[in-house]
């Protein structure tokens, strides 16, 4: 899993517009998406009523688990898990193998819809990945190094020593 992927401003709001829409389309709660170090890259919907730096972390540690058991079974993985509440539902899946993709719901949506609507928003947000990876892969073919390249291990010691 490449994790030194960097996301700009373009792919960061085609990512939200992502998001926006599948909490329409799929009549959710909050939609958000994190990495699997349970960092929250994008969120839309009511977000402000949750603890998201919580909820991205323990999202990502469910799938970490998850992965753990599906491994005991024989399996890869389990793309997709669902969690049943008494009034919310948490819909998570994996997204080109290195997102999660949260949805959360309650009873105006359905889980039919949920899965529908994800898929396609699944294939989007993918399709962004890609573009970001192919971008990268140009601004490294490019000669372009990172503006952090010249610093060295012993000047970050000095920053810190004084």
């Amino acid at each position: 899993m490449d994790t030194g992927l960097v996301m700009y401003e373009e792919e960061f709001e085609r990512i939200s517009a992502i998001l926006n829409r599948l909490r329409v389309d799929a009549n959710a709660k909050i939609v958000f998406l994190v990495d699997k170090n349970g960092q929250q890259i994008a969120g839309a919907g009511e977000i402000d009523q949750v603890d998201t730096t919580s909820l991205a972390s323990l999202t990502a540690g469910n799938v970490a688990a998850t992965d753990g058991l599906a491994k005991l079974i024989g399996e890869k993985e389990f793309s997709i898990l669902f969690h049943e509440g008494k009034k919310d539902n948490i819909h998570i899946s994996i997204v080109g193998q290195r997102l999660i993709l949260v949805v959360i719901f309650d009873e105006r949506s359905s889980l039919g819809l949920v899965r529908l609507r994800v898929r396609k928003a699944a294939a989007e947000v993918e399709g962004v990945l890609t573009q970001m990876e192919a971008k990268a892969r140009e601004v490294g073919s490019s000669g372009q190094e990172s503006p952090f390249a010249e610093i060295t291990d012993e000047d970050i010691d000095a920053l810190f020593s004084e």
